[in-house]
Order: C-alpha cells, then structure tokens, then sequence
C-alpha cells in the first residue's frame, strides 16, 4: 500500500512515484471526498454505511489524530498482573477508600500488554542494539551485548533510538531510589514504604505498574514477591469552582504559590495567557479570569493555604475550589496567632508552675483540659483513618469555639485578682493546651 507519511510524520520518500497524481498535494479530507468520488466514477461503489467511532485531537494543535501503526517494544503484563491482583486480594495492600479496589482489579483482571516504547528526546534510551542484518541484542550496554554475544569490533550495532515510557522507570520508584540492586541499609529499612499517596486517575498508569515491577523484582529471604507498600490513598482531584478539571488550554489553573504569596491581575493574565498551545483561547481566559479575579490574588500564607486542603480532603471526593473557603481559613489562621499572642503576653517570664509550687485549677482550667483530652482522641482517630477532613474540622471546633471563644475570656478574671496558686494554674494549662494545640496542628 501506499505510504504518504513516515513514521516522523513527514511526506514519505515514496510518495510521489506510489500516489496517483490527482491526488497529490491535497488536504487529507479532501483527498478522501476525491478518492471516493474517483471509485465512484469508476462503478465499483457499492454503498456508504455510516460508523460512530470516536475520533481523537491533539491537544496542541487541535487537529485530527491519524491512527499508524508501528514496530513498539511491548512487555507482557497478564504475568505480571497476576500476583499484584492477589496482594490486593489477600490484604497485603488495602486501597482508601475501599471502592478504589474495584478500579484497580477491573483493569489489572483484564490487562493488555504494556507498551514501552516511545519516539521523544528525551527519557531513557531502550536498551537494544541492531546489526546491520536487522538482529536484536538485549543488554544492559553495548559492551555487554557484545561479550555475552560474541559480536567483535568489525559487527556495527546500532541502538534503539527510541525511549522508555515515563511511567517504567516510575514503576521503578519504591526500590530504585533505595540503592537496587544492591541490597543496602536503606532499602532493608525503608522497604516496603507504608502509606502511598495518589490520585485514582494514576491508578493503572503508577500504582498498579509499581505493584507488579516491585513484586517482579524484590523478593524477601524466602523468595517471596515483596510489596512497594501496605496502603494506598486515593485524594480526590481539585477542580475549579465550575466543577471542571484545571488545565492550562481552560486557562482556570490556580497556582498554589500564586494563593500562598499573592499575585496582582497583571502577572496572572500573563501566566494564563503567556506561552499558550492555542493563542486563539487567550482573549476568553482573560475575561474570564478579570471576571473571577478583579484585583488579582490576595496573599494568604501556607498555612491557611494547607488547613483549607486538608478540610476539603473528603476520602476520594473531587474538590471543587473555593476561594472563600481559603479566606475563611486564613482567618482562622490569625485567630489561633492572636491566641498564642495572648497566652505569651500572660505567661512569659511568670511562674507558669512547671517547676514546682502550688497550683489551684480552676473550674475552666479543668474544663479546657478535659475538652482538649477528647479533642486529641478524636483527633488521632481521624488521622489513623485517613479522615484529614474531620480532623481539621476537630482542630478548627476546638481552637474557635472553646479555646479562643470561651477559655481565654473565663482566664481574664483569673488574669486580673487571683492568688498566686490560681495564676500558676491558669498559665500552667494556657501554656500546656497551647503547646498541644500547635503539635496537633504540626502535621497540616
């Protein structure tokens, strides 16, 4: 058959003395109207049915994507996939929440091979070697193909120009990194991990790629096929307020640093619109961005920038951003720094009892204490069942409502005309309840 376009989508060598002269130069649907018309002309058009069929574009040029086939290097993956679908099976390795189970086993039950291969710059270079004759060596480097195949200087071998696809040498991660294949302290100590965090659109294409390249490669002392890691957790993705995925064509990405730091109207047009694959979205981004942001981003701080993420992180629930949220937040944020103002305006240099002396606790005393115990608990609780939601939500219900609300305004009396004991006992617990307050807030 005719060949128009090589492998590097160039006009093929051939194309001239192979392709009918009527049809060449012409734009592929046109030559397509031409070559029927052509076959109809000639009688031996019999009937046009239609075909629904999905028809890909690429992202760049927004144009139809011509399907070629070509020569890939593949790797068989059912053999792979069947002890990484048993370790799943058995409770080696538990996904949160559990529903991404079933993701996870309707692809890895019904597993094509792997394709490896890719036609890029960059990356790394498929190991295989070709001599003139078009035989294939397999090797670590060429001068290990030539030992173990016997090829003298005079043989020219020729490597693969292709590279590895992305996610191979990711599936890698969990060992490669940890000094494989030799058998360090650090891959004893540290393999297997214990929790992965992902997101479920990277389920076949990471998680279950380093499950089976991990239980392929590392065995334990009895030759058993060991685990990257015990737990998967799955987070939802961040969407925008519309509820659409952030991409950079929608001009609706929203960079972290950019809530973090702040940045004006002018700086984010440029960022939205600057460099684009489709310059003709550019003029919609911008008025959908002066829309959304008039004043461009206020500065809001990590902190708050990291509660609002982890009171939205609802197990596997897309997120739909919200700025006002990051606002609410960063209030809270300013809440808890103007208690801790407070506690040291009344502690520093003041016999706060941790050294001895005579303590009364108050009636509040006692109460926050109280609180904060079933606070801790319930905060442990939620961290140990990847419910990060629940437990900023405990943090932020302590530090508001019974903290800073009603402890720090019941201390005031004691702060102004108790005894000495009263006073050691309500800076003994500002301090201690502080203090754990800030460790428990550490994590987020």
């Amino acid at each position: 058959s005719a060949q128009v376009f090589d492998t590097k989508g160039n006009e093929s060598d051939v194309y001239s003395s192979e392709i009918p002269a009527e049809f060449q130069k012409l734009e592929r649907f046109a030559a397509r109207k031409a070559v029927v018309a052509a076959v109809d002309a000639l009688g031996l058009l019999e009937e046009i049915k239609p075909h629904d069929l999905t028809v890909p574009y690429g992202d760049r040029g927004g144009v139809v994507i011509e399907p070629m086939l070509t020569d890939q290097w593949y790797v068989r993956a059912d053999v792979l996939a069947k002890p990484a679908v048993e370790a799943v099976e058995n409770g080696d390795i538990q996904f949160v929440p559990k529903q991404y189970e079933n993701m996870y086993f309707s692809w890895m039950r019904d597993i094509q091979d792997w394709c490896i291969s890719r036609q890029l710059w960059w990356g790394h270079r498929i190991p295989a070697w070709y001599d003139e004759a078009g035989n294939v060596y397999v090797g670590r480097n060429e001068e290990e193909v030539r030992k173990e195949n016997n090829l003298g200087a005079d043989v020219a071998l020729r490597q693969d120009e292709d590279v590895l696809d992305t996610w191979f040498s990711s599936a890698l991660w969990t060992f490669s990194t940890l000094g494989w294949p030799e058998n360090t302290d650090a891959l004893r100590q540290f393999h297997p991990t214990s929790v992965m965090v992902s997101g479920f659109d990277i389920i076949f294409f990471w998680i279950a790629r380093m499950i089976m390249m991990t239980m392929h490669f590392i065995k334990d002392e009895n030759g058993k096929p060991q685990v990257p890691f015990h737990t998967v957790y799955m987070t939802g993705l961040i969407r925008d307020d519309e509820g659409q995925k952030m991409s950079k064509s929608k001009g609706n990405v929203i960079d972290p640093l950019d809530m973090v730091d702040g940045i004006s109207l002018p700086e984010l047009l440029e960022k939205r619109t600057g460099n684009m694959m489709q310059p003709q979205l550019a003029d919609k981004i911008r008025k959908r961005t002066e829309k959304q942001f008039p004043n461009g981003i206020e500065p809001h701080g990590t902190d708050a920038l990291r509660f609002t993420l982890a009171a939205l992180a609802s197990t596997g629930r897309d997120i739909n951003w919200d700025m006002k949220r990051l606002e609410g937040y960063r209030n809270f944020c300013n809440k808890l720094w103007n208690a801790s103002r407070f506690v040291l305006m009344n502690t520093e240099g003041q016999d706060c009892g941790f050294n001895g002396g005579e303590m009364t606790l108050s009636l509040a005393d006692r109460w926050i204490l109280a609180e904060f115990n079933q606070t801790i608990k319930a905060y442990r609780e939620a961290l140990d069942s990847f419910r990060f939601d629940i437990a900023a939500g405990i943090l932020y219900e302590f530090t508001w409502n019974q903290f800073c609300d009603w402890y720090l305004e019941l201390t005031k009396p004691v702060m102004n005309g108790g005894t000495e004991a009263e006073l050691r006992g309500t800076r003994h617990t500002l301090v201690t309840v502080l203090e754990g307050l800030l460790r428990l807030a550490h994590p987020i």
